[in-house]
């Protein structure tokens, strides 16, 4: 007997024909679709494709498609992304894509354990080869035969490998599965690397952060479980729906770093009225995350809004990156400078300069993005 759809799924659970649609609206929202996909993952062309709302075409795939078998790997990392993916806030997306995929297996929250567990991945990656989503969280460590990270005797390399093998996509989540994460930080005894690294014969999407935003997480799934693709991918392999702009881009201190008002320290006059932190160290300007526009616990609140400067954790390389809490120097753009007049001085030729870098770092990181299939 054929699975059931996901429509099916959720009609059985007692969802209704319109809040089955009102979900299909809430997934478009999220992922903020503009450009639609019309041939699905298979070849297969989306029935009445041309002229289709988007909520149309997401109501047609569910309407037709089985639920998505999940295959969850943790390997070197803290478990920070699970965590806070069981903490989601979203109930119009995050819970019912949650609902509408199996996963088959995650150590850290399958009841069974040791061998017991192990022989269901095993079953599952046979059962379901080639089409189900491998999620990886946490590092890999490759040398010394992989001495540094193993699981039940197996080194963290080997099972990487061995699950990629079968998958249909793979999602790096969280910045040490994306770029290494603070394992890879200097002086790196590990050797950790992220899983695009290593992983190049498959589609790899890497939604970096420390943790990553758990909405991200499950918008990247509902685009796969809805269209059978990945979404369309910036030049490090990051969704461009959520990354393709920076912190500073949406930041609610913005227009404090516009006008030159900067806290000195965290305890100052500025820092109480709220003004920029980019001179405490924030990495705002060259972060490339959704945090200021999703933010966190539903959208209530994220580090620059409660006073914290934003450190770059979905970038590579972060952490030696270092600079926190120190204040940031950026080359002035002189002809910007001149044009904000004599009277712009201190800190607040500091924030057009700052502004000037900007632009120009999000000219020289920005290319066109791609489709990954």
């Amino acid at each position: 007997m054929p699975e059931k759809t996901i429509y099916e799924e959720m009609k059985q659970k007692g969802v209704t024909r319109r809040d089955f649609l009102k979900f299909c609206g809430a997934i478009v929202g999220a992922l903020g679709l503009t450009r639609l996909p019309t041939i699905s993952a298979d070849g297969a062309a989306y029935k009445g494709a041309k002229g289709f709302q988007p909520a149309q075409l997401v109501a047609q795939a569910l309407s037709t498609k089985q639920r998505v078998p999940v295959i969850w790997l943790e390997l070197q990392d803290c478990a920070g992304c699970s965590e806070a993916l069981t903490r989601s806030q979203s109930p119009t997306l995050g819970n019912l894509v949650l609902s509408q995929i199996t996963v088959e297996y995650h150590e850290t929250l399958s009841a069974a354990a040791g061998f017991q567990v192990e022989e269901a991945k095993q079953a599952a990656m046979q059962k379901y080869a080639g089409q189900y989503v491998l999620v990886v969280e946490g590092s890999i460590s490759p040398i010394d035969d992989g001495v540094y990270c193993t699981i039940g005797g197996r080194s963290s390399l080997d099972i990487l490998k061995e699950a990629a093998a079968g998958a249909a996509a793979i999602i790096a989540t969280g910045n040490c599965a994306a770029f290494g994460g603070l394992p890879k930080a200097k002086p790196n005894p590990t050797g950790a690397v992220g899983v695009w690294d290593l992983i190049t014969d498959k589609p790899v999407i890497n939604i970096p952060g420390c943790p990553a935003i758990p909405e991200v997480f499950t918008g990247v799934l509902a685009h796969f479980l809805v269209f059978g693709t990945l979404p369309a991918l910036d030049s490090l392999h990051r969704p461009v729906a959520f990354y393709g702009n920076t912190v500073h881009d949406r930041c609610l201190r913005r227009p404090f770093y516009e006008a030159g008002k900067f806290a000195e320290s965290f305890d100052d006059e500025g820092a109480r009225q709220g003004w920029c932190l980019y001179k405490l160290g924030c990495k705002g300007p060259t972060t490339y995350n959704a945090c200021a526009s999703m933010k966190w616990c539903g959208g209530l609140s994220f580090p620059v809004q409660s006073g914290h400067p934003c450190l770059g954790c979905s970038e590579p390389d972060f952490w030696d990156g270092g600079g926190f809490y120190q204040g940031q120097s950026a080359p002035l753009d002189k002809p910007t400078v001149l044009a904000a007049g004599a009277a712009l001085a201190g800190g607040a030729v500091v924030g057009v300069g700052a502004a000037a870098l900007n632009h120009a770092q999000k000219k020289s990181h920005k290319q066109e993005p791609k489709a990954k299939e």
